[in-house]
């Protein structure tokens, strides 16, 4: 990491100098701002200087004072609640500005793809959201700074791992087997919702419908997310830092039997000591908090901008040290951003230059999810170590291991570093003709290592002196797009005409090697070669290993856009995307994907121009089509590979056969998705806004692996497009301003969405299934069962098992069979089974409120998901008392259906499936504003306290019910898992 710190440091200084010496002027002005019915002043107004948001805001009394590079810049000047101003700034140095009342959000700019558009022109759905109004706080990525923001985008934190991400899914499962994540963009560069850090965020758009996201063809079928770094124009050099230090806590734990359970239940006879298990081994030990420990971390974000009208930057540097839950879990990590921007030829010229670096660092050796399975079920009277110092072990005991020792007998690391540079060229020849060149390239690359020590488990069974490996890989993607847009406004007609292409080219490759048997434990993993298994391989030794893959696709588009409004009443839009894929077959290589949607300004017709109560009323349809690639690059392809498992001695040589892996599919083409869109925009008494969406959405030709004969097929099954999949569901977005005063203000937002899934079909007339349903998802050994049912009619996650109404006398399960009569759990038959429920919700909510009292600010963000059930795989191992050989939960001994204990073995029944529906008081902030008016060098200073995972109302009897909702076997919420966890968050930000 110090290399890139170095480099990072370095380009750091280059911009501080260029500002020290730049010799930028600065104009000193102030001014006061007030309320123009009232006129009372207004604190907590943003002023800043037009093309950057750094600036400073306004006192208690409405003051506000800040250095302008010249006397031609623009001052812009928000608030919450009123119109947006722009003044420019002259020869005056004193200013008085009044703003006047207005709905949030009309006269908003929202990002689209390629390009942006006023939000009350916007005729398809898109949600924006913006830095003020994210999640405040602790937030591990993007994801989690719109938690609960957007109507119909589910963003679910399962795991508590310091180093994974948010899941998020737009408007339900509408896939079988490609992926369901939405397009991610970068200021329009793909990435990951981790890419940049969460400080340097400056807006997140959400393009939902198919209208909206049609113009990114094969990428945005499940939605695009377009994430904009903050960019700052001309102004006089500033720093601003954002730092704060969050501590950790298991969000809730299952209530196992302690040590003193155990004796307690052996003086009762429950436990009875035999030869083999004696139940009581002398000792008392939490075996979850041998693993765990109070994680703290921290982050700071350090920011240096300035500049002039011609030539301005951004500089930013986050670093991060984030402690997980589990012991030697961590994630470390830094990120570099710098962009510049320079104007020349009266403004016709513009160049912006980007980069952003990432090196992250974690310990990733041991399997966390399994080693807290291994920490709950471990005897409490059992210990961490023997009397002579060594690991309390029993080797022949099956999945049953001392959670401590993995943590302590490995070493491991991982090391990801991510480069992207970026450059754009925007050359107006002509007043509103814009043509711009877009290069990126994106670079990530990872290094790990891992070793198991000579003690380890692994080594003492299979007899051998530690293991080692390591790996890389290597990812590239270089993108140029080429776009031209031109606008014109003629009288009552506006339009924005777009055109462009766009090439990508991404290639993935890396390559592992695994040896054991080391003469030393000194190299850890950095000397493979010294392991004797590698030498031996020829004779049969397992121990070693080598294997590398290297892949490549590409992605050429050529699109086009028109926007027409007239009399800013009737609105239209129009695209088009022609696409071609190698990932494609040889008979569908290109793809067509059009979309229309038209919008009717109602406010702006006679009947309601004079309304005293409605501000903005707009009805809008649209439909689009888009499309999803396979995931692998040569499906379409005939693949023969190399079985050197399989060699065999001839005539002297080795010789490793070929065997077919994969058939070839020339008509392996993209899965479609067609989508209406019906939507309702509107806002009123100046203080209620929001929308209503409806929407269908079709996803046809989908992929699916279908069994064919052999022969004359070289492989059993083939990867082809049939089947259809539908998704309707309606989405509500509320605002409300309820109280805006001098020194209190008051507001709202409220989200939710409601969705229904169905498969519609599997099959098509060339490739077809046995039956129109298929088993998914696993419960695990020992009960080895299936636990969802994917069929045909009905919707993507349904659990699918037998279902229990009652025990008998014998404390056994009696199910309901398949005629709906009563019968005995060992008299089950296949047929029995049925549909138990759902693991996607059917409905999810959001609740943000925004409270100010003078320089005191409290933001409370709340969420919920409801309509859905969750397999809790810890009482269905652990709640049964006739398993004795782990431990269990202290509710194994209530009794079942109010009659007595269970007395059955391990069983998948319905008795284990809870409804999950719950209301999360997700975070809390509450935020102070320090009065630095009369500071000679701050500009704005704030301290912050914030809780995140703070409440959760609920039933469900798991540690959490936010558990993953995507793939095919939704609600599985595993016994083996890596639990959430509440944070609480102290913070500061001031601005230099």
């Amino acid at each position: 990491m110090k290399p890139f710190i170095r480099q990072m440091g370095i380009l750091c200084l280059l911009l501080i100098s260029t500002c020290i010496y730049g010799g930028i002027p600065a104009i000193p002005v102030s001014g006061t701002v007030t309320d123009k019915e009232s006129g009372d002043p207004i604190p907590g107004v943003s002023v800043r200087i037009k093309g950057g948001s750094a600036g400073t805001v306004t006192d208690n009394k409405g003051r506000f004072s800040l250095e302008v590079p010249d006397s031609e810049s623009i001052l812009v000047i928000t608030f919450t609640g009123y119109a947006t101003r722009e003044l420019a700034v002259g020869n005056q140095t004193s200013l008085l500005i009044t703003l006047e009342a207005e709905t949030k959000g009309l006269d908003e700019v929202v990002v689209i793809g390629y390009g942006k558009q006023r939000k009350g022109d916007v005729t398809s759905a898109v949600a924006s959201v913006k830095q003020e109004d994210f999640v405040k706080g602790f937030a591990r990525d993007a994801g989690q700074l719109i938690q609960g923001k957007v109507a119909g985008l589910a963003v679910v934190t399962s795991s508590g791992d310091p180093n994974s991400q948010t899941q998020i899914s737009l408007r339900g499962n509408s896939t079988l087997l490609s992926s369901t994540q939405p397009l991610v963009l970068i200021d329009g560069i793909p990435g990951a919702l981790n890419t940049v850090a969460p400080e340097d965020i400056e807006s997140i758009d959400v393009l939902k419908d198919g209208s909206a996201a049609a113009i990114y063809g094969t990428r945005g079928t499940n939605g695009v997310v377009l994430i904009t770094t903050k960019k700052k124009g001309a102004q006089a050099a500033t720093i601003t830092y954002d730092g704060y230090v969050s501590v950790q806590s298991i969000a809730r734990k299952m209530e196992f039997l302690d040590a003193d359970d155990y004796r307690r239940l052996i003086q009762e006879g429950f436990f009875v000591p035999t030869a083999s298990e004696k139940y009581d081994y002398g000792t008392s030990t939490d075996w979850l908090k041998e693993i765990t420990r109070t994680p703290v971390s921290h982050t700071h974000n350090l920011s240096l901008q300035g500049g002039n009208g011609q030539t301005n930057y951004v500089a930013t540097i986050n670093y991060r040290e984030w402690e997980g839950l589990f012991k030697r879990s961590n994630n470390e990590q830094l990120t570099g951003r710098a962009d510049i921007n320079h104007t020349m030829l009266d403004g016709r010229l513009k160049f912006n230059l980007g980069v952003i670096g990432r090196n992250r660092k974690y310990f990733a050796a041991p399997n966390y999810a399994y080693i807290y399975r291994q920490a709950i079920i471990r005897n409490p009277t059992d210990s961490v170590y023997t009397f002579d110092g060594k690991w309390r072990e029993d080797l022949n005991a099956y999945n049953y291991d001392n959670p401590v020792r993995p943590i302590e007998e490995v070493e491991g690391e991982d090391r990801v570093t991510e480069m992207r540079y970026n450059a754009n060229v925007i050359f107006s020849p002509i007043r509103d003709f814009n043509i711009k060149l877009l290069l990126s390239s994106v670079k990530t690359s990872s290094v790990s290592g891992y070793f198991e020590s000579f003690d380890h488990k692994a080594s003492e069974l299979s007899r051998r002196r530690g293991y080692a490996s390591r790996g890389t890989w290597l990812f590239r993607d270089n993108l140029l797009e080429l776009t031209g847009d031109y606008s014109r406004t003629i009288q009552r007609h506006k339009f924005t005409v777009l055109g462009g292409y766009s090439w990508q080219d991404v290639t993935n490759e890396g390559f592992s090697m695994y040896n054991s048997d080391f003469p030393t434990e000194l190299y850890t993993y950095n000397r493979l070669q010294s392991g004797d298994q590698l030498r031996l391989q020829t004779a049969g030794a397992q121990g070693s290993g080598m294997s590398s893959y290297k892949n490549n696709h590409k992605l050429i588009g050529f699109f086009g856009r028109l926007n027409y409004s007239w009399d800013d009443r009737y609105l239209l839009m129009l695209t088009m995307r022609h696409e071609g894929s190698s990932k494609f077959g040889r008979n569908y290589k290109w793809g067509t994907f059009p979309a229309i949607s038209a919008g009717w300004r109602i406010s702006k017709e006679s009947f309601l121009a004079g309304s005293s109560f409605v501000d903005d009323l707009k009805v809008r349809a649209g439909f689009g089509v888009t499309g999803t690639v396979p995931g692998d690059p040569y499906l379409s392809l005939i693949s023969l590979n190399y079985d050197g498992a399989s060699r065999f001695l001839y005539n002297g040589n080795w010789i490793q056969p070929l065997v077919p892996v994969r058939n070839p599919n020339p008509d392996l083409r993209w899965e479609k998705k067609e989508e209406y869109n019906f939507g309702l925009d509107f806002a009123v008494w100046r203080r209620i806004n929001g929308s209503i969406d409806l929407y269908q959405r079709d996803t046809r030709d989908m992929l699916y692996n279908f069994p064919v004969p052999v022969p004359p097929n070289l492989f059993g099954s083939t990867i082809a497009n049939a089947g259809r999949m539908r998704n309707r569901g309606i989405e509500i977005l509320l605002n409300y301003d309820i109280i805006r005063t001098k020194d209190f203000n008051l507001s709202s937002n409220i989200t939710w969405a409601y969705n229904k899934n169905t498969l519609l079909s599997i099959s098509n007339d060339l490739y077809k299934t046995t039956n129109n349903f298929f088993f998914t998802g696993h419960t695990g050994e020992p009960i080895q069962v299936t636990t969802h049912k994917v069929e045909v009619g009905q919707p993507v996650g349904d659990f699918y098992g037998y279902k229990s109404i009652d025990i008998d006398d014998d404390g056994k399960w009696i199910i309901e069979g398949e005629d709906g009569k009563p019968k005995p759990i060992d008299d089950a038959q296949p047929d029995d089974r049925k549909v138990l429920g759902n693991g996607i919700p059917k409905h999810t909510a959001g609740w943000n409120l925004a409270v100010r009292y003078k320089k005191l600010d409290l933001s409370i963000n709340m969420r919920g998901q409801f309509g859905y059930q969750i397999l809790n795989y810890q009482r269905m191992y652990y709640e049964n008392p006739t398993i004795k050989q782990y431990n269990m939960l202290k509710s194994a001994f209530d009794n079942v259906y109010g009659k007595r204990q269970l007395n059955n073995p391990l069983a998948y029944v319905s008795y284990y499936i809870e409804d999950g529906d719950h209301w999360k008081v997700d975070n809390v902030t509450l935020g102070y504003n320090l009065n630095v008016g009369g500071s000679k060098y701050f500009r704005q200073a704030r301290v912050y306290a914030s809780a995140l995972n703070l409440l959760v109302l609920t039933g469900y009897k798991g540690i959490d019910p936010e558990v993953s909702r995507l793939g095919l076997e939704p609600g599985n919420d595993s016994r083996d898992k890596y639990p959430t966890t509440r944070t609480f968050t102290l913070g500061v930000n001031f601005t230099l």
